[in-house]
């Protein structure tokens, strides 16, 4: 088991692999691991990979033996927490995507420092955070929209969730979701399956909310 306290994961596929390319030449060159505090890998689907995982740690990939298609993604997440769960002995993980650009990157330095300060409080420790998205009533998603290849019938339900542009979770949160590990990749809309299934006691009492939208901008 490996020690390191801070893991971002920025999943990417194949198809899309010139979005991490294009991360590691901006953002990413600006991200000095933090002292060891922080590290990060692109998570790419490779179904006909021999081992459940590999970490190639000269390219910073984590290959997961998924599909690599936008459908599997609630799959390819819960898969790529499993992965860094049996690696490495950790506090937080936090996810991002191929398609952002993050402004600050000192960002990163400050939210550590504010999770490492409420940490070894228990009552104050926090689990969960991000942009909170609010679902007061079940809905019909018309995120198919956007993405073709999503059913037309998907129902959203009645939960509290942060949005998959940025979020974290403590490794505890993560213990928790990958208990339900099955249910979750049985799911389509990757940052709804994250939070619906995340127990609401403890993990969602201290979510920290962040404006992402102040720090993570979309590829123009």
């Amino acid at each position: 088991m490996l020690n390191q306290d801070y893991i971002l994961l920025i999943f990417n596929c194949v198809k899309y692999r010139f979005k991490a390319l294009s991360q590691k030449e901006t953002w990413l060159k600006e991200l000095p691991e933090l002292k060891n505090r922080l590290i990060y890998y692109h998570v790419i689907g490779n179904p006909e990979l021999e081992q459940d995982y590999v970490f190639d740690e000269d390219e910073r990939i984590l290959w997961l033996k998924v599909d690599d298609g936008y459908n599997a993604l609630p799959k390819k997440v819960i898969h790529a927490y499993s992965a860094i769960y049996k690696t490495y002995d950790f506090k937080y993980i936090f996810k991002t995507d191929d398609d952002q650009i993050v402004r600050p990157v000192k960002f990163f330095d400050t939210l550590i420092t504010v999770l490492n300060s409420r940490y070894t409080d228990l009552s104050k420790r926090i689990h969960y955070g991000g942009h909170v998205i609010e679902v007061k009533e079940s809905y019909k998603s018309e995120y198919y929209r956007l993405h073709p290849e999503l059913p037309k019938d998907l129902i959203v339900q009645t939960t509290q969730y942060c949005s998959g542009r940025f979020y974290l979770l403590s490794h505890n949160a993560v213990t928790s979701l990958l208990i339900k590990k099955d249910s979750i990749c049985e799911e389509f809309l990757e940052d709804y399956a994250i939070g619906y299934h995340m127990p609401v006691a403890v993990y969602k009492e201290n979510i920290l909310r962040l404006k992402t939208e102040d720090i993570f901008f979309d590829f123009v």
